[in-house]
């Protein structure tokens, strides 16, 4: 089989025309044009930096911070411009102060990085990390939010929800959950790392205290932008993880907040500064903007999970008011199943990338256990590409 051509759409990236690329889920990709955006700015940063960051960054935060809050539907002096979202869980979580033998909440598709940080400060202040277990293959919704629920006790005092899980791309009922946990007096610290541009985001109805979302993925930003949402009830005890001058300079008309999180030493803000024309481009991209790529790139994950589970003969692990614009698929089970590590990679995965040229994770999970396989659906991929990864597994796997 040929390898297929890329969407129309697929001519705004620069991405190499020899992968097949169905990975957008783990780093993103960001358009030629938002890169030269990026491009401008950092030029315009170094022709004058004490001019760039003395009179004119707090301006150019500011804007980003309000295009986001446009989109985010909330108030843009809530939000931080930080570098990614396992810097938003970092900083929650080591600003926070626990008591010994306090509960923290968290289901066993998290994502690692975020489970990890969670662990370390359980530790040092004598906490515990409560594990819920999430099955997978699962019927609905509904069982997330009652094993959820069912493991808040009177010590339970946070809980990590996922917007969607990283392993196993499950859409989780994220909504219902925060306004359940939040009403029985237990802070949410929403792992929005696929959020913003993947789900429609409201902050301030959702109401979750803490909300830290990847702007890189699939808004499809610059690396190094994300932001952290905190409320405005929550804000007075989270400092960023780099503590500098906001903590002392005058506040003026601001917060001590906006003064901490704005300024923690010099950084290339160009990323952040590239916000606005990267929301506004994207939306340009089709007739319905945001709303049309969220709903376009979640059939083409549904197509693509339903061309994979025919070609395999396997069913769907979750319903398809589930799947967003990733979708992962257990495999099948052979001499390799299960058994390989983590941090190792997967034979599978590397026959893929060098002998069909196809860039999609393949992966062993402890908990839930098994072997996946997890594609992603951005406006540059096309339904051919997914029948090719379907020919490729079933000359591979023997079908």
């Amino acid at each position: 089989m040929n390898r297929p051509a890329r969407s129309e759409l697929g001519s705004h990236w620069n991405l190499d025309p020899n992968c097949v690329f169905l990975n957008h889920g783990s780093f993103g990709a960001t358009p030629t044009v938002i890169r030269e955006e990026q491009r401008r700015w950092q030029d315009l940063l170094e022709h004058e930096p004490v001019h760039f960051y003395e009179d004119l960054a707090e301006k150019f935060m500011e804007d980003a911070r309000r295009a986001l809050a446009a989109m985010l539907k909330c108030d843009a002096d809530d939000l931080a411009l930080i570098e990614n979202a396992t810097s938003g869980v970092n900083t929650v979580m080591r600003s926070l102060r626990f008591e010994k033998g306090d509960e923290i909440l968290v289901p066993d598709h998290a994502y690692q990085a975020c489970r990890n940080t969670l662990d370390y400060v359980a530790q040092r202040w004598g906490a515990t990390v409560v594990t819920v277990n999430i099955p997978f293959p699962i019927s609905g919704p509904e069982v997330v939010v009652e094993r959820m629920m069912a493991g808040v006790t009177s010590r339970t005092v946070l809980a990590m929800v996922d917007t969607v899980t990283s392993p196993t791309g499950l859409l989780m009922p994220f909504e219902e959950l925060t306004a359940k946990l939040e009403s029985a007096g237990v802070s949410v610290l929403l792992d929005a790392a696929h959020g913003i541009g993947m789900v429609p985001l409201s902050l301030d109805s959702l109401g979750a205290s803490y909300t830290t979302s990847n702007c890189h993925k699939w808004l499809c930003a610059p690396k190094g932008s994300a932001f952290l949402h905190v409320r405005k009830d929550k804000q007075e005890n989270i400092h960023p993880l780099t503590i500098s001058h906001g903590m002392t300079f005058p506040l003026g008309d601001t917060t001590r907040f906006r003064h901490e999180f704005d300024w923690t030493g010099t950084r290339d803000i160009s990323a952040h500064c590239a916000l606005p024309a990267t929301i506004e481009f994207m939306a340009s991209l089709t007739e319905g903007g945001w709303n049309e790529i969220m709903e376009q790139n979640h059939q083409l994950a549904i197509k693509g999970r339903n061309i994979l589970c025919e070609a395999l003969s396997i069913d769907a692990p979750c319903p398809d008011e589930m799947i967003t614009c990733i979708a992962t698929l257990i495999l099948p089970a052979d001499g390799a199943s299960n058994g390989i590590p983590l941090h190792e990679p997967d034979p599978l995965h590397e026959i893929l990338q060098t002998k069909y040229g196809i860039q999609v994770p393949v992966w062993s999970w402890p908990s839930p256990e098994g072997r996946y396989i997890r594609i992603s659906a951005q406006l540059y991929n096309s339904e051919e590409e997914y029948r090719y990864l379907a020919h490729a597994l079933r000359q591979e796997l023997n079908f």
